[in-house]
Protein backbone atom coordinates (compact mmCIF):
# COMPACT_ATOMS: atom_id res chain seq x y z
CA UNK A 1 0.00 0.00 0.00
CA UNK A 2 1.37 3.40 -1.00
CA UNK A 3 2.25 5.82 1.78
CA UNK A 4 0.85 9.33 1.67
CA UNK A 5 3.01 11.69 3.74
CA UNK A 6 2.78 15.42 4.38
CA UNK A 7 5.88 17.09 5.86
CA UNK A 8 4.82 20.27 7.63
CA UNK A 9 6.23 23.03 9.87
CA UNK A 10 9.56 23.30 8.07
CA UNK A 11 11.32 25.44 5.49
CA UNK A 12 11.14 23.73 2.09
CA UNK A 13 14.00 24.22 -0.40
CA UNK A 14 13.56 23.13 -4.00
CA UNK A 15 15.32 24.49 -7.06
CA UNK A 16 14.97 28.30 -6.76
CA UNK A 17 12.00 28.35 -4.38
CA UNK A 18 11.88 28.49 -0.58
CA UNK A 19 8.53 27.78 1.05
CA UNK A 20 7.39 28.65 4.58
CA UNK A 21 4.05 27.60 6.04
CA UNK A 22 3.71 24.96 3.34
CA UNK A 23 3.56 21.17 3.25
CA UNK A 24 5.52 18.79 1.06
CA UNK A 25 3.22 16.03 -0.16
CA UNK A 26 4.61 12.56 -0.91
CA UNK A 27 2.37 9.97 -2.58
CA UNK A 28 4.04 6.59 -2.86
CA UNK A 29 7.46 6.94 -4.46
CA UNK A 30 6.74 10.33 -6.06
CA UNK A 31 6.47 13.94 -4.94
CA UNK A 32 2.80 14.95 -5.13
CA UNK A 33 3.35 18.69 -4.72
CA UNK A 34 3.86 21.58 -2.31
CA UNK A 35 0.71 23.18 -0.87
CA UNK A 36 -0.18 25.63 1.92
CA UNK A 37 -0.28 23.79 5.25
CA UNK A 38 -4.01 24.33 5.63
CA UNK A 39 -4.61 22.57 2.28
CA UNK A 40 -3.13 19.17 3.22
CA UNK A 41 -5.61 16.51 2.07
CA UNK A 42 -7.21 14.50 4.84
CA UNK A 43 -5.84 11.16 3.65
CA UNK A 44 -2.18 12.19 4.15
CA UNK A 45 -0.21 11.29 7.28
CA UNK A 46 1.06 14.59 8.70
CA UNK A 47 4.67 14.69 9.97
CA UNK A 48 5.72 17.78 11.94
CA UNK A 49 9.41 18.48 11.30
CA UNK A 50 9.50 21.12 14.05
CA UNK A 51 11.07 24.00 12.18
CA UNK A 52 13.75 21.98 10.36
CA UNK A 53 14.87 22.32 6.74
CA UNK A 54 13.36 20.12 4.03
CA UNK A 55 15.19 19.60 0.73
CA UNK A 56 15.73 17.05 -2.04
CA UNK A 57 18.01 14.13 -1.28
CA UNK A 58 21.67 14.99 -1.90
CA UNK A 59 23.54 13.69 -4.98
CA UNK A 60 27.23 12.70 -4.93
CA UNK A 61 28.82 11.97 -8.32
CA UNK A 62 32.14 10.80 -6.86
CA UNK A 63 32.49 8.63 -3.79
CA UNK A 64 34.60 5.52 -3.20
CA UNK A 65 33.16 4.16 0.01
CA UNK A 66 32.08 4.81 3.59
CA UNK A 67 33.13 3.67 7.06
CA UNK A 68 35.19 0.48 6.50
CA UNK A 69 33.88 -0.24 2.99
CA UNK A 70 36.15 0.81 0.13
CA UNK A 71 34.43 -0.73 -2.87
CA UNK A 72 37.58 -1.39 -4.94
CA UNK A 73 39.07 -3.41 -2.06
CA UNK A 74 35.84 -5.17 -1.15
CA UNK A 75 34.14 -6.10 -4.43
CA UNK A 76 31.02 -7.64 -2.99
CA UNK A 77 27.28 -7.14 -3.20
CA UNK A 78 27.21 -6.71 0.56
CA UNK A 79 29.77 -3.90 0.41
CA UNK A 80 27.64 -1.93 -2.06
CA UNK A 81 24.56 -2.38 0.08
CA UNK A 82 26.37 -1.25 3.24
CA UNK A 83 27.66 1.84 1.42
CA UNK A 84 24.13 2.59 0.26
CA UNK A 85 22.68 2.31 3.76
CA UNK A 86 25.41 4.47 5.28
CA UNK A 87 24.94 7.18 2.69
CA UNK A 88 21.17 7.21 3.10
CA UNK A 89 21.65 7.92 6.80
CA UNK A 90 23.85 10.88 5.81
CA UNK A 91 21.13 12.29 3.55
CA UNK A 92 22.76 11.22 0.27
CA UNK A 93 19.99 9.51 -1.71
CA UNK A 94 21.75 9.21 -5.09
CA UNK A 95 25.41 8.60 -5.83
CA UNK A 96 27.81 7.36 -8.49
CA UNK A 97 30.22 4.85 -6.98
CA UNK A 98 33.81 5.61 -7.97
CA UNK A 99 36.79 3.39 -8.75
CA UNK A 100 40.29 4.84 -9.05
CA UNK A 101 42.93 3.71 -11.52
CA UNK A 102 43.25 -0.06 -11.45
CA UNK A 103 43.46 -2.98 -13.83
CA UNK A 104 40.73 -3.24 -16.43
CA UNK A 105 40.08 -6.74 -15.09
CA UNK A 106 39.20 -5.28 -11.70
CA UNK A 107 36.89 -2.76 -13.38
CA UNK A 108 35.13 -5.57 -15.21
CA UNK A 109 34.72 -7.53 -11.97
CA UNK A 110 33.33 -4.39 -10.27
CA UNK A 111 30.80 -4.04 -13.08
CA UNK A 112 29.69 -7.66 -12.62
CA UNK A 113 29.30 -7.18 -8.86
CA UNK A 114 27.42 -3.92 -9.34
CA UNK A 115 24.97 -5.56 -11.73
CA UNK A 116 24.42 -8.45 -9.33
CA UNK A 117 23.83 -6.04 -6.44
CA UNK A 118 21.13 -4.22 -8.42
CA UNK A 119 21.55 -1.15 -6.20
CA UNK A 120 18.78 1.42 -5.72
CA UNK A 121 20.76 4.37 -4.32
CA UNK A 122 23.85 3.99 -6.52
CA UNK A 123 23.16 5.22 -10.04
CA UNK A 124 26.19 3.58 -11.64
CA UNK A 125 29.98 3.58 -11.66
CA UNK A 126 32.45 6.42 -12.17
CA UNK A 127 35.77 5.13 -13.48
CA UNK A 128 38.44 7.65 -12.46
CA UNK A 129 41.23 6.27 -14.60
CA UNK A 130 43.28 4.55 -15.84
CA UNK A 131 43.34 6.98 -18.81
CA UNK A 132 45.01 9.81 -16.92
CA UNK A 133 48.24 11.82 -17.07
CA UNK A 134 50.87 10.21 -14.82
CA UNK A 135 52.36 13.67 -14.19
CA UNK A 136 49.17 14.54 -12.27
CA UNK A 137 48.41 11.11 -10.85
CA UNK A 138 48.04 12.04 -7.17
CA UNK A 139 47.41 8.77 -5.33
CA UNK A 140 46.89 6.80 -8.57
CA UNK A 141 49.71 4.28 -9.27
CA UNK A 142 51.77 5.33 -12.29
CA UNK A 143 52.33 1.75 -13.45
CA UNK A 144 48.59 1.24 -14.05
CA UNK A 145 47.98 4.46 -15.97
CA UNK A 146 47.64 3.93 -19.71
CA UNK A 147 46.59 5.65 -22.91
CA UNK A 148 43.00 5.17 -24.02
CA UNK A 149 42.06 3.46 -27.26
CA UNK A 150 38.58 2.79 -28.56
CA UNK A 151 39.21 -0.95 -28.24
CA UNK A 152 40.22 -0.63 -24.58
CA UNK A 153 37.15 1.51 -23.88
CA UNK A 154 34.91 -1.00 -25.64
CA UNK A 155 36.33 -3.82 -23.52
CA UNK A 156 34.93 -2.08 -20.44
CA UNK A 157 31.90 -0.15 -21.68
CA UNK A 158 30.32 -2.33 -24.35
CA UNK A 159 27.27 -4.06 -22.92
CA UNK A 160 27.70 -2.19 -19.64
CA UNK A 161 26.39 1.22 -20.70
CA UNK A 162 23.69 1.00 -18.04
CA UNK A 163 26.38 0.72 -15.34
CA UNK A 164 29.39 2.77 -16.51
CA UNK A 165 27.96 6.27 -16.15
CA UNK A 166 31.06 8.46 -15.82
CA UNK A 167 34.73 8.36 -16.75
CA UNK A 168 37.54 10.76 -15.83
CA UNK A 169 40.23 11.13 -18.51
CA UNK A 170 43.19 13.42 -19.18
CA UNK A 171 41.95 15.31 -22.25
CA UNK A 172 45.42 16.13 -23.59
CA UNK A 173 46.19 12.40 -23.85
CA UNK A 174 42.79 11.17 -25.04
CA UNK A 175 41.97 11.14 -28.74
CA UNK A 176 38.77 12.58 -30.15
CA UNK A 177 37.56 9.19 -31.36
CA UNK A 178 37.73 7.96 -27.74
CA UNK A 179 35.74 10.95 -26.49
CA UNK A 180 33.21 10.44 -29.28
CA UNK A 181 32.86 6.74 -28.42
CA UNK A 182 32.14 7.52 -24.76
CA UNK A 183 29.62 10.22 -25.63
CA UNK A 184 27.88 7.99 -28.16
CA UNK A 185 27.49 5.34 -25.46
CA UNK A 186 26.09 7.63 -22.80
CA UNK A 187 29.18 7.86 -20.60
CA UNK A 188 29.64 11.29 -19.02
CA UNK A 189 33.24 12.28 -19.77
CA UNK A 190 34.99 14.51 -17.26
CA UNK A 191 38.50 15.97 -17.40
CA UNK A 192 40.84 15.29 -14.52
CA UNK A 193 44.30 14.19 -13.39
CA UNK A 194 45.47 16.30 -16.28
CA UNK A 195 48.33 18.60 -17.26
CA UNK A 196 46.27 20.16 -20.06
CA UNK A 197 47.10 23.67 -21.19
CA UNK A 198 44.36 26.26 -21.43
CA UNK A 199 44.16 25.65 -25.19
CA UNK A 200 44.05 21.84 -24.87
CA UNK A 201 41.38 21.96 -22.17
CA UNK A 202 39.23 24.49 -24.03
CA UNK A 203 39.37 22.41 -27.21
CA UNK A 204 38.32 19.34 -25.22
CA UNK A 205 35.38 21.23 -23.70
CA UNK A 206 34.33 22.42 -27.14
CA UNK A 207 34.53 18.87 -28.50
CA UNK A 208 32.55 16.73 -26.09
CA UNK A 209 33.89 16.94 -22.52
CA UNK A 210 31.26 18.72 -20.37
CA UNK A 211 32.83 18.55 -16.92
CA UNK A 212 35.96 18.71 -14.75
CA UNK A 213 36.81 16.28 -11.93
CA UNK A 214 37.61 17.79 -8.49
CA UNK A 215 38.58 21.30 -9.59
CA UNK A 216 42.12 22.35 -8.54
CA UNK A 217 43.21 18.88 -7.45
CA UNK A 218 45.61 16.88 -9.64
CA UNK A 219 45.62 19.28 -12.58
CA UNK A 220 47.62 21.98 -14.31
CA UNK A 221 47.78 25.13 -12.19
CA UNK A 222 46.21 28.52 -12.76
CA UNK A 223 49.38 30.29 -13.93
CA UNK A 224 49.53 33.81 -15.29
CA UNK A 225 51.21 32.67 -18.52
CA UNK A 226 48.96 29.64 -19.04
CA UNK A 227 45.83 29.43 -16.93
CA UNK A 228 45.59 25.69 -17.51
CA UNK A 229 42.62 23.46 -16.79
CA UNK A 230 41.16 25.61 -13.97
CA UNK A 231 41.31 28.73 -16.14
CA UNK A 232 39.73 26.91 -19.06
CA UNK A 233 36.88 25.82 -16.79
CA UNK A 234 36.42 29.37 -15.49
CA UNK A 235 36.37 30.90 -18.97
CA UNK A 236 34.07 28.37 -20.64
CA UNK A 237 30.36 29.14 -20.98
CA UNK A 238 29.04 25.63 -20.39
CA UNK A 239 31.54 23.26 -18.76
CA UNK A 240 30.77 22.24 -15.17
CA UNK A 241 33.20 21.27 -12.40
CA UNK A 242 33.00 19.30 -9.19
CA UNK A 243 34.81 20.55 -6.11
CA UNK A 244 35.72 19.04 -2.71
CA UNK A 245 34.80 21.56 -0.02
CA UNK A 246 36.60 20.19 3.03
CA UNK A 247 39.18 22.98 3.41
CA UNK A 248 41.95 20.42 2.84
CA UNK A 249 41.69 19.45 -0.81
CA UNK A 250 40.87 23.06 -1.69
CA UNK A 251 41.29 26.13 0.50
CA UNK A 252 37.97 27.78 1.28
CA UNK A 253 39.18 31.03 -0.33
CA UNK A 254 39.83 29.12 -3.57
CA UNK A 255 36.30 27.73 -3.34
CA UNK A 256 35.03 31.30 -3.01
CA UNK A 257 36.90 32.39 -6.15
CA UNK A 258 35.73 29.29 -8.03
CA UNK A 259 32.13 29.95 -7.12
CA UNK A 260 32.36 33.57 -8.18
CA UNK A 261 33.77 32.52 -11.55
CA UNK A 262 31.62 29.46 -12.29
CA UNK A 263 28.37 30.23 -10.48
CA UNK A 264 25.82 27.49 -11.31
CA UNK A 265 28.44 25.41 -13.15
CA UNK A 266 30.16 24.44 -9.88
CA UNK A 267 28.80 21.49 -7.89
CA UNK A 268 29.76 19.50 -4.81
CA UNK A 269 31.23 16.02 -4.48
CA UNK A 270 32.78 14.33 -1.45
CA UNK A 271 35.51 12.23 -3.11
CA UNK A 272 35.19 10.31 0.15
CA UNK A 273 37.10 7.10 0.72
CA UNK A 274 37.17 4.58 3.55
CA UNK A 275 39.81 3.24 5.89
CA UNK A 276 41.58 0.39 4.12
CA UNK A 277 44.74 -1.61 4.77
CA UNK A 278 44.72 -3.94 1.78
CA UNK A 279 45.01 -3.71 -1.99
CA UNK A 280 46.38 -0.81 -4.05
CA UNK A 281 44.71 1.99 -2.10
CA UNK A 282 45.57 1.72 1.58
CA UNK A 283 43.85 4.79 2.97
CA UNK A 284 45.00 6.00 6.40
CA UNK A 285 42.59 8.19 8.37
CA UNK A 286 44.30 11.39 9.42
CA UNK A 287 41.98 13.38 11.73
CA UNK A 288 39.68 14.76 9.03
CA UNK A 289 40.93 13.32 5.72
CA UNK A 290 42.69 10.28 4.27
CA UNK A 291 46.22 9.80 2.97
CA UNK A 292 48.21 6.98 1.48
CA UNK A 293 50.87 5.46 3.79
CA UNK A 294 53.47 7.79 2.23
CA UNK A 295 51.41 10.85 3.16
CA UNK A 296 49.90 11.55 -0.28
CA UNK A 297 46.41 13.05 0.04
CA UNK A 298 44.06 10.32 -1.14
CA UNK A 299 40.47 11.23 -0.29
CA UNK A 300 38.13 13.12 1.95
CA UNK A 301 36.13 12.17 5.02
CA UNK A 302 33.27 14.44 3.96
CA UNK A 303 29.58 13.78 3.81
CA UNK A 304 27.54 15.75 1.28
CA UNK A 305 25.67 17.56 4.05
CA UNK A 306 28.99 18.54 5.66
CA UNK A 307 30.11 19.94 2.30
CA UNK A 308 26.91 22.00 2.20
CA UNK A 309 27.55 23.20 5.77
CA UNK A 310 31.11 24.20 4.85
CA UNK A 311 29.83 26.18 1.87
CA UNK A 312 27.50 28.10 4.18
CA UNK A 313 29.77 28.58 7.19
CA UNK A 314 33.25 28.69 5.64
CA UNK A 315 32.70 30.07 2.14
CA UNK A 316 29.73 32.37 2.69
CA UNK A 317 27.40 30.81 0.13
CA UNK A 318 23.70 31.01 1.01
CA UNK A 319 22.01 27.82 2.21
CA UNK A 320 19.66 27.64 -0.76
CA UNK A 321 22.53 27.99 -3.26
CA UNK A 322 24.70 25.51 -1.34
CA UNK A 323 21.85 23.01 -1.51
CA UNK A 324 21.52 23.54 -5.26
CA UNK A 325 25.23 22.68 -5.57
CA UNK A 326 24.43 19.32 -3.95
CA UNK A 327 21.12 18.61 -5.69
CA UNK A 328 20.00 20.60 -8.73
CA UNK A 329 23.36 21.15 -10.43
CA UNK A 330 24.61 17.54 -10.33
CA UNK A 331 21.17 16.30 -11.44
CA UNK A 332 21.36 18.64 -14.43
CA UNK A 333 24.76 17.30 -15.41
CA UNK A 334 23.55 13.69 -15.41
CA UNK A 335 20.27 14.73 -17.08
CA UNK A 336 17.99 13.41 -14.34
CA UNK A 337 15.09 15.85 -14.13
CA UNK A 338 13.36 13.55 -11.65
CA UNK A 339 16.14 13.95 -9.05
CA UNK A 340 17.52 16.96 -7.20
CA UNK A 341 14.20 18.76 -6.87
CA UNK A 342 10.83 18.49 -5.13
CA UNK A 343 8.68 19.05 -8.21
CA UNK A 344 5.45 17.12 -8.64
CA UNK A 345 6.24 13.76 -10.24
CA UNK A 346 9.89 13.67 -9.17
CA UNK A 347 11.28 10.75 -7.18
CA UNK A 348 10.38 11.16 -3.50
CA UNK A 349 13.94 11.44 -2.17
CA UNK A 350 13.81 13.95 0.68
CA UNK A 351 15.94 14.87 3.67
CA UNK A 352 15.10 16.84 6.78
CA UNK A 353 17.96 18.46 8.68
CA UNK A 354 18.13 20.91 11.57
CA UNK A 355 19.90 24.25 12.02
CA UNK A 356 23.06 22.39 13.12
CA UNK A 357 23.11 20.40 9.87
CA UNK A 358 22.16 17.17 11.60
CA UNK A 359 19.99 14.76 9.63
CA UNK A 360 16.61 14.30 11.30
CA UNK A 361 14.80 12.25 8.69
CA UNK A 362 15.35 10.68 5.27
CA UNK A 363 12.69 9.60 2.80
CA UNK A 364 13.96 7.38 -0.01
CA UNK A 365 11.67 6.60 -2.92
CA UNK A 366 8.73 7.45 -0.69
CA UNK A 367 9.80 5.25 2.23
CA UNK A 368 10.83 6.87 5.49
CA UNK A 369 14.28 5.43 6.26
CA UNK A 370 14.99 7.42 9.43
Amino acid sequence: MKQKLALVNGKIYTEYQIYDQHALLIDGDKIAGIVPQHDVPGNFQVIDVQGANICPGLIDLQIYGTADDLFSAELTVESIHRIEQNLLKQGCTSFVLCLATNTLELFKEAIRVFEKANPKVALGLHLEGPFLNAAKRGAHPAELIQKATVDLLKSVVEGNEHIVKMMTVAPELTSQDCIDYLNENGVLVTAGHSAATFKEATEAFDNGIPAVTHLWNAMSPLHHRDIGLPGAAFNHDEVCASIIVDGIHVDFEAVKISKEMMKERLFLITDAVAKCDKGIYQHVFNEDHYTMPDGTLSGSALSMLKAVENCVKKVGISLDESLRMATLYPSRLIKRNDLGNLNSGSVANVIVFDQDFKVQSVVFQGEQII
